[in-house]
Formats: structure tokens, sequence, C-alpha cells
């Protein structure tokens, strides 16, 4: 590290040890309000709003969330973390919600020493090598893992055709894990291929898949694709089960595609009928009775990072990064709003993946799957 950067690293950290007599504690949140992630970050926010107001103070000193839309970009999302640091003087930070725009950001907040938890970002590379960098979620290679047992003794599924948006670093690993994993079970992928966010025809690749004959279609995609694939496959005749990830289970994703998503299936972090913890059971009456709809994921994991970050930052007694960094990766067995949880190697929760599917327009708890 040049030594000018390793001098206003150091002023910083200084800056922020200096914020602890203050009257408030600051948390920075870089989510995209706005932009093709949009529905996603709009519900992480509402969470976060919502567990604020059910714990406002923490060390006797009242919490203050600055919020700043990273327009679902990467670069907008370095932006906005260096912002957060240096304008904003934050303690901790939490987001972004996409893999591919926390990858962005993590390295800024590491440089400079601050905690970063992102409640939905999956991808393995965020937390390696980065102990400031920490998620309130599951990590895609337990998912893609959990997603590929499932695909087999549940589905009984022995040939799959996996579609691929490569245009997301989410979708691409996501995919490599479950391929990894069904063909170590001795299944078949018989058609791999690839679409592009913001697509809007899928036919092509439809076309390709259809004479393969798959058991199940795995598309590891947010929720806008997967919605149009869905209709799409319908419109075609390719009538098997789809299975995907927890970048789907956005409401939007039965708006957008209807009838034709009923009985997809979701590897996924969050179902209210899943969990009995009490602070689940109270931010749920809390989120429910403001928002009239029910807690997906993304309110549940957002309201963890919230709460782990309190947490944290009773137990160290301050809110150097250092001391808030060490506690978040002490924590063991947390009653959280997604169940229990416990920090583990690379700072990824240790926590079971729940199976979800779209049943009669909602999203309907199947099983729960052990890691």
């Amino acid at each position: 590290m040049p030594a000018l950067v390793k001098i206003i690293c150091f002023l910083i950290i200084v800056s922020h040890c200096a914020t602890a007599t203050a009257q408030e504690i600051v948390i920075g949140c870089y989510i995209p309000m706005t932009g093709s992630a949009a529905a996603m970050g709009q519900v992480v926010w509402k969470g976060l709003e919502v567990a604020q107001r059910l714990r406002p103070q923490v060390l006797g000193k009242n919490v203050k969330l600055v919020l700043l839309d990273t327009k679902s970009d990467r670069i907008e999302a370095a932006n906005a973390v260096s912002r957060l640091i240096e304008k904003d003087r934050v303690v901790a930070i939490i987001g972004e919600v996409i893999s591919g725009n926390t990858l962005a950001g993590a390295p800024i907040a590491e440089r400079f020493g601050i905690p970063n938890i992102t409640p939905t970002a999956t991808s393995p590379l965020i937390t390696q090598n980065r102990p400031h960098a920490f998620r309130a979620c599951f990590v895609d290679t337990l998912q893609g893992r959990v997603a590929a047992r499932f695909a087999q003794e549940h589905l009984k599924a022995q040939k799959v055709a996996v579609i691929i948006d490569q245009a997301q670093d989410y979708c691409v690993g996501l995919a490599a894990f479950f391929i990894q994993e069904f063909k170590k079970r001795g299944g078949q992928i018989v058609a791999q291929t690839y679409i592009q966010t913001g697509d809007q025809d899928f036919s092509a690749q439809i076309s390709a898949i259809k004479p393969k004959k798959p058991d199940v279609i795995y598309a590891p995609n947010y929720y806008a694709e997967n919605a149009l694939l869905a209709r799409q496959m319908q419109e075609l005749g390719l009538n098997v089960p789809i299975l995907t990830g927890d970048g789907a289970q956005v409401i939007d994703l039965v708006k957008i595609g209807g009838p034709a998503v009923e009985g997809m299936y979701f590897t996924a972090h969050f179902h209210r009928e899943a969990v009995n913890t009490p602070l689940a059971q109270e931010f749920i009456q809390a989120y429910e009775a403001e928002t009239k709809r029910e807690v997906d994921a993304f309110a549940a994991l957002a309201a963890d990072c919230y709460f782990l970050l309190l947490s944290a930052l009773e137990q160290a007694q301050a809110t150097e990064g250092a001391k808030v960094r060490q506690a978040l990766a002490a924590t063991k067995d947390f009653p959280g709003v997604s169940g229990t949880l416990t920090m583990g190697p690379d700072n990824n929760p240790i926590k079971e993946v729940m199976i979800l599917k779209v049943q009669d327009g909602t999203f309907a708890f199947v099983t729960n799957m052990a890691p």
C-alpha cells in the first residue's frame, strides 16, 4: 500500500475512533434503490428501517442509518462505500444486495478496516481473505450443493439443463457449484446455455434445451429473467420444474410471471413459518403491520445484518472497526430473524437452507435441508 494511502487510512480510522464520543452511531447502507436490482434493494431497506425502529439505540447512543443508492451499478457501489467512510464517518456498513456490487464495495471497506456485512450477496469471493467482510446469508457453495441434492433426492432428477445469466457473478458461480455437485452425485447435465441481464426473448435457449428432455431446469438467475423464462417455457411447451436460487425470491417474480411461475422451487434463507426465535416474531409482527405484506428473505436478512451489528457493538463495547470485526467473527448461536446463526470460516454463517416453492401466488415452505 503506498505511504500516502496508509496515512489517509490512519487518519480516517482515528476519526472513526473519535466518533465513539458522539451522540450518534452511524451505520452506512449501500443498497440498489433504483436499477435492475431495485425490487430487492427496496425490501432490504424497509427491513433495515423496521429493525432500526425496534432497536434504535446501542451503547447508550442513537443509531443513524445513512442510505446511498448504488443504482444497481458496480461503480456506484464502490463510490458509495468510499463516500460512507470518508464523508459520513460510518462505523460499519450494510450492503450491497447482489454479489457483483458487493465485490466492488467490500475491498474498499476492507482497506479502511470498516466491517461490511451483506444481507444477501452469496458469492464466496466476497469474504475470502477479507477479515472485515461478513454476510448474514448462506454462501453459494452451500446453496449450490443443497440445490443439487434437492433436485436429485426430492425432484428425482437425473437429467438437468442449466440456464445461466452470464452477466452476473452470482448466477455464474451458483451454477458452477450446482453442476459440480450434481455430476458428483451421478447426475447428467444435458444442456448448458446462457442469457444476459435484461434479455426479453429466451426462445432460442428453450428450443435448444427442449429436445434434450431434461427432468428439471436449473436457472440460478434473478427474478425478472426467471419470470420471463417461465412464461416462455410454458408457451413453447417445455413443461418441467424450474429450480432456482435465493435471488429470484422476490414478489415481483409472481407479478411478472403470473401462473407460469407456479411450482417454481427455490433454495432460500427464510420463511416465516419455519422460524420461531423471539426476535423473529417481534420483527415479523412489526414489519407486516407497517407494510401490510409478508416478510420475505430480503427483509429478514437485512434485519439480521442490523441486529448482528448491534450485538457486535455491545460485545465489543466500542465502535473501532477491529473490535467490532472480532465480535462479529465470534458470533455463536445468535437467535436472529432468519434463524439461529453461528459465524463460520471466512465469516460465512452456518445455517440450514430452506426449500420454498411458488404456490397460489405466494412462497410456500417445502422443507429444510441440513448444511
